[in-house]
């Protein structure tokens, strides 16, 4: 499948420029589903840099940072982690979902993201790993309304001084972005466009639990492509999901439906 470049809206890819610039390591805050992942692929491969990238979770181990000693034939060696390669190599290194982290892992972290720039390996021989001057990090986080996310420390988020906002795009835009993806139905596409804001306003008002991403409008268009109403389309991907809330909660949202794409 052919890979779609980034639409960037709001110049975000400028202000990523800049930061790399001047070495002033950058957070991208903005709820699921709206490219952040996808600005941060298309600016590594702009740059022509390699890009490390790591997600976190409450399973996201120091380990996997820093890295971890193994056995193999009686030979004990150490096998350096995504960080550790990432400031040897002065590679682009994504830290995804960061707010998702534990502490113990953020505070690793936090140590090899000051001004020093360096990180001890006390899990091997107590070298200690100085980045190269190139190195770049960028880090996203999810608003703290979604599941499994926590507030940064302070210490932590003031390692990142440029903050962008990337939130969902005007309706205009988010056309564009579907379009990239799928061919035709221009209508329709902007009919769930519309679909997909409601629920998002609902779901920012605690109205409804789930906020559709940009994936559910790009997946409605790919749909449309292979023959699927648009009425249907609307029902596998916006409206069933809410049928894990209970039947009110799938109601709701299947009233909307109707009343947008008929019965």
């Amino acid at each position: 499948m052919q890979e779609v470049a980034y639409l960037d809206w709001n110049n975000s890819m400028e202000i990523l420029n800049k930061a790399y610039e001047t070495s002033l390591f950058v957070l991208i805050i903005g709820p699921k589903g709206t490219g952040k992942t996808s600005l941060v692929r298309d600016f590594a491969k702009n740059k022509n840099i390699d890009l490390e990238s790591i997600n976190f979770s409450l399973r996201t181990r120091e380990s996997h940072l820093i890295g971890t000693k193994t056995l193999s034939n009686g030979t004990v060696s150490f096998d350096e982690g995504l960080l550790t390669k990432s400031m040897r190599e002065g590679n682009i290194l994504y830290l995804d979902e960061i707010n998702s982290a534990e502490a113990d892992v953020l505070l690793r972290l936090d140590e090899a993201l000051d001004d020093r720039r360096q990180i001890a390996l006390k899990e091997s021989t107590g070298e200690v790993v100085r980045a190269k001057d190139n190195w770049f990090v960028v880090a996203t986080i999810n608003p703290l309304t979604h599941s499994g996310t926590k507030e940064l420390p302070p210490q932590v988020l003031s390692r990142f001084p440029v903050r962008i906002r990337l939130e969902y795009p005007p309706e205009n835009i988010e056309l564009e972005i579907v379009k990239k993806h799928v061919s035709g139905h221009e209508s329709e596409i902007m009919q769930a466009i519309k679909l997909a804001n409601t629920l998002r306003q609902a779901a920012a008002v605690e109205e409804l639990f789930y906020s559709p991403s940009l994936r559910e409008t790009i997946a409605f268009g790919k749909l449309l492509d292979k023959g699927m109403s648009a009425k249907e389309a609307a029902v596998f991907v916006f409206g069933n999901v809410y049928t894990q809330w209970g039947n009110i909660e799938y109601q709701k949202v299947s009233d909307i439906i109707t009343s947008m794409f008929g019965s």
